[in-house]
């Protein structure tokens, strides 16, 4: 194998290796908070509506901001976005901590504290999925994006068994403290991060690079063919997983078992990026939009069997498989988009993955009240098998490859 070639040949430049220090800690406290949040929001009210309306006010910030950021990551140093989103987030963090340590939380209270942290997430994400690029040689792309992804979800592996197992342990509050105490240490890691800004000429126009960016988006028909793709499937998934999935979970096999379901999917994505490091099919982009056929397997298992071995295993499959087709995903991007453009295709690919999110969190409550939790999940993987199906009709999907020099086989 050659060093180019070798999944720590990135580790050797110290910029990246800041900077999956910081995204690790980071994800690790991205981790705990959904699982403390939702026991949280459950323990105040037992209601999975009030849940689906909380969680869905983070997305939906999410939503309305995401744009923003990508303008201000393509603007900016990215290593100072990033070092101040963290410390944003460690204070909201702390903030819904206290909230919830000292007995005075409320849905109202949760929600604007949610919608705060959304915030700092929405301007922080363009800037974490572009600024890879900028720490490592092109012939390190592959490499550097499973090896960056892979740590990060090693965090997120470690924080989701943490987050169930300190709920069940010390109550949701003490979760959420620790998550702040994360963020807090990622901005600290970051703050070593020493990455240029690019270089841009003439007065800022936010609008005017928005449209820039949106040309860029669109003139790309295997790119926004995959965001709607991922609209679709996003909005499916969060509702099954992250609203029914918890209120299931206290039904059957508690909470304890439930940070095992999500951190057996994290655990997944560490594996999926192990093959994806190594693996460099020509048209690994067609194989990763297939692999998300795997995101339906678990609403079923939720809908008909929700047993925590079963889940774990089907968690584990689905988790490898999507971090397969993220990887893929993301050197696509980086190899056909222009460096200083990146950012802003990369809000929009967030805009578009995750703008239906807010409905399907908030929709799922009421949608279950009504018609029962089986048919809802039932209905959401249809929704993910169609989606995808119709993502693999498309020419560009299926044709799309990787550039000569980076798709190489291992030696």
């Amino acid at each position: 194998m050659s060093r180019a070639n070798t999944l720590t040949a990135p580790l050797r430049h110290a910029d990246f290796r800041r900077l999956v220090t910081g995204r690790t800690f980071a994800e690790f406290g991205n981790a705990v908070a959904p699982v403390a949040l939702a026991f949280a929001v459950l323990d105040l009210t037992g209601s999975a509506v009030d849940l689906g309306i909380v969680v869905g006010a983070r997305s939906l910030t999410n939503v309305l901001l995401v744009l923003f950021g990508g303008v201000l990551a393509d603007r900016l140093p990215r290593s100072v976005i990033l070092q101040g989103t963290e410390t944003a987030a460690a204070i909201t963090q702390a903030a819904i901590a206290v909230s919830v340590l000292g007995g005075f939380a409320s849905v109202p209270l949760l929600l604007g504290l949610s919608m705060a942290n959304g915030a700092v997430s929405a301007i922080a994400l363009p800037a974490s999925s572009s600024i890879v690029p900028q720490t490592v040689p092109a012939t390190l792309l592959q490499p550097a994006n499973a090896l960056n992804r892979m740590l990060s979800n090693t965090g997120r592996f470690v924080g989701a068994a943490a987050g169930g197992v300190l709920v069940a342990a010390f109550g949701s509050g003490w979760a959420i403290a620790a998550n702040a105490a994360l963020f807090l240490f990622a901005a600290l890691s970051y703050r070593r991060l020493r990455i240029a800004r690019l270089e841009r000429t003439g007065k800022s126009r936010p609008f005017a690079e928005l449209a820039e960016g949106w040309q860029e988006f669109r003139s790309r028909t295997w790119v926004w063919v995959v965001v709607l793709q991922f609209m679709l499937v996003n909005a499916a998934a969060a509702g099954g997983i992250f609203v029914l999935g918890p209120a299931i979970a206290d039904d059957t096999f508690g909470r304890a078992g439930w940070g095992l379901v999500l951190a057996a999917e994290t655990l997944g994505w560490v594996l999926g990026g192990v093959v994806a490091a190594h693996w460099r099919p020509q048209r690994a982009l067609a194989i990763g939009v297939a692999f998300v056929l795997c995101n339906a397997i678990p609403l079923l298992v939720l809908a008909k069997a929700p047993n925590v071995v079963l889940l774990v295993a089907v968690m584990l499959l689905t988790g490898c498989a999507i971090e397969m087709g993220a990887v893929a995903w993301d050197v696509s991007l980086q190899e056909h988009v222009p460096a200083d453009r990146l950012a802003r295709v990369y809000s929009y690919d967030v805009l578009g993955s995750i703008i239906a999110v807010p409905i399907g969190q908030v929709a799922a409550g009421p949608l279950a009240e009504r018609w029962g939790r089986e048919p809802v999940l039932l209905c959401g993987a249809a929704v993910i098998v169609v989606a995808t199906l119709l993502a693999l009709c498309s020419k560009q999907v299926r044709g799309l490859r990787r550039s000569t020099a980076e798709s190489a086989p291992v030696a």
